[in-house]
């Protein structure tokens, strides 16, 4: 098969369009024939190395945590799908390629894209965790910075579905996207706080950074301390004595498939910023770091 292939850390230009073995299921796992492949901006930090202090990735391997596709081989005990049914959720390795493995899947609706399948999964489970950590209540003030992003996105509307008031920060271009979504939109930068006070001066009751520019000491102000502000994305979050979350706290193919329901009827926005093929993901990974995209990008196998 033809994969996108990383053999050593460093820029975009090391992804690298090769043959590499078809992956065979195991118990309980199925393969994919890739449709498409989420690149989330974790991938990014993988392939730089710079997630190395972290955890080891052994090398060559494979990026890719999101698929959607075709099922075309189940491993032993799977049961409850068959071959030729439409699928999407979390690979078991690597997306960037033409099949993958997969056990946490659910079905993927007709009227729902490849495309947009694929953007849920990671975007969905990172909302609801942090929404949780967060424990946003009905009749709340909810601030999140990088409101437009398939994280933010998500989170916006899960947060007003729930009762809470959300005012969401973008870039210029992303305001009219952000108040589409039914938040208070408004913008990064110097006067942060003074905004955000006057859209609400009763206060901000919690604080979701999903876009990790600088935001938390801002954050923080509007607190009046640290309690109650979560980033996914701030690496400087322990030296402010923020939580930073990066954990997935549970995968449900339950909740894929009833958000998928969602999307499909058209009561819930899925963002996709861009789609690549899979021979330009070095490319897409150069859009990805520059931050500046609305919504997740996707490659298409």
């Amino acid at each position: 098969m033809k994969a996108v292939v990383l053999s050593r850390f460093g820029g975009p230009e090391e992804l690298v369009l090769t043959d590499a073995e078809r992956p065979e299921p195991g118990p309980g796992q199925v393969r994919v024939e890739v449709r498409a492949a989420g690149v989330n901006r974790f991938d990014v930090k993988v392939r730089s190395g710079i997630m190395e202090s972290v955890f080891r990735t052994p090398l060559p391997t494979i990026l890719g945590s999101e698929v959607a596709g075709v099922v075309d081989a189940l491993g032993p005990d799977v049961t409850g799908v068959s071959v030729g049914d439409h699928v999407f959720g979390w690979a078991d390795t690597g997306s960037y390629a033409e099949y993958a493995l997969a056990s946490t899947f659910a079905p993927k609706p007709e009227a729902l894209s490849w495309e947009h399948a694929v953007a849920l999964p990671t975007a969905a489970e990172t909302a609801d965790r942090v929404l949780d950590l967060l424990d946003v209540r009905p009749g709340e003030t909810l601030l999140v910075h990088g409101a437009a992003g398939s994280v933010g996105t998500m989170a916006v509307q899960l947060a007003l579905s729930a009762g809470v008031r959300v005012i969401g920060t973008a870039g210029p271009d992303n305001q009219e996207h952000v108040a589409a979504l039914g938040a208070t939109p408004t913008t990064y930068g110097e006067g942060l706080v003074e905004r955000v006070r006057a859209l609400a001066p009763e206060g901000i009751d919690a604080v979701f950074d999903v876009a990790g520019k600088g935001a938390l000491p801002a954050s923080i102000e509007l607190r009046g301390g640290t309690d109650r502000i979560v980033t996914i994305a701030d690496g400087a979050a322990g030296e402010y004595g923020v939580v930073f979350s990066s954990t997935p706290s549970k995968r449900s193919p339950e909740r894929l498939a009833e958000l998928a329901d969602l999307a499909a009827r058209g009561e819930l926005v899925i963002a996709v910023g861009g789609t690549f093929p899979l021979a330009d993901a070095a490319e897409a990974h150069r859009v990805s770091a520059s931050g500046h995209g609305r919504g997740k990008l996707v490659l298409t196998a």
